[in-house]
């Protein structure tokens, strides 16, 4: 059974490291949540160290850009950011170590730090050897629907999908937009091989693990059940649910027997749960 806590301070004492979630849980896509900062900042100075764990398909350097330009999350709030993209630039500098890659990147301009520097040209559909997901190239208007055609041809020449934030959707203020996953999930569907960096995939918490520098017992903070939670009960490791986040509008209500309906549908369990991040 999920208990439902008023503060983080209830269960703190019993972990001596964090692993967060960002999006969502510190900020909703235009500024951060200052209680959340503050708790995370309170558990670091208390219990041990917290290390942000963020499906963003961008360097560590471009996460901690936006929290200081953009969002405003302090960056004393927090030890050191994992990044699906991290995963997702070791990969293509193995794959770049023999060859110049060919490579089509579906998705914004400004997750070119993936690749940036490596042994990579970018190419249309026609010439690559692989294609980079970290989105949708528009994703205030676009929906997976629109990519249904580039897919096809992905799958005609049998293209091998990276897919660097395994994230259905996210939260920009009030507003809910879809992420690489949602394409990635398209392009399975019509038989397209995906390569998947970032929660809920184990390989992701290797990196967190090093990250904790030798802290046993872990505590996962997030907010999507399918990435934050399923990832954390993968890795064995204990969850805090963040209730309005991503599925703010299927937690009608906040009782235990309504949470374990929703987490057994979804095939996780979390430890506690509460309305939003506080101490």
């Amino acid at each position: 059974m999920t208990k439902i806590i008023a503060g983080l301070r209830e269960i703190a004492p019993t972990y001596d490291a964090l692993v967060c979630d960002v999006w969502g849980v510190l900020h909703n896509g235009h500024s951060a949540f200052a209680d959340a900062c503050a708790a995370l900042k309170t558990f670091k100075e208390n219990h041990g160290p917290v290390i942000l764990l963020t499906n963003a398909p961008r360097p560590v350097s471009d996460v901690e850009e936006l929290f200081v330009k953009k969002y405003g999350v302090p960056l004393d709030c927090y030890d050191t950011i994992v990044t699906s993209g991290v995963a997702t630039r070791d990969d293509l500098v193995e794959r770049t170590k023999s060859h110049r890659l060919a490579m089509l990147h579906l998705g914004p301009e400004r997750d070119s730090g993936i690749f940036g520097g490596l042994n990579i040209d970018t190419v249309d559909v026609e010439q690559a050897e692989i294609v980079l997901c970290s989105g949708l190239y528009d994703d205030d208007t676009e929906t997976p629907a629109d990519y249904a055609p580039l897919l096809e041809k992905m799958k005609a020449r049998e293209l091998t999908m990276i897919c660097a934030n395994p994230d259905w959707v996210v939260q920009r203020g009030g507003k809910l937009v879809y992420c690489a996953g949602a394409v990635a999930n398209e392009y399975e569907k019509i038989g397209g091989q995906v390569i998947y960096y970032g929660k809920p995939k184990t390989a992701i918490y290797d990196y967190v693990r090093t990250a904790a520098k030798g802290a046993k017992n872990l505590l996962a903070i997030g907010d999507g059940m399918h990435t934050d939670i399923k990832g954390a009960n993968a890795a064995g490791i204990d969850a805090l649910f963040i209730a309005d986040g991503v599925h703010g509008e299927d937690v009608a209500e906040m009782t235990e027997r309504h949470l374990g309906e929703l987490f057994a549908k979804a095939g996780v369990q979390a430890k506690a749960a509460m309305r939003a991040l506080v101490w």
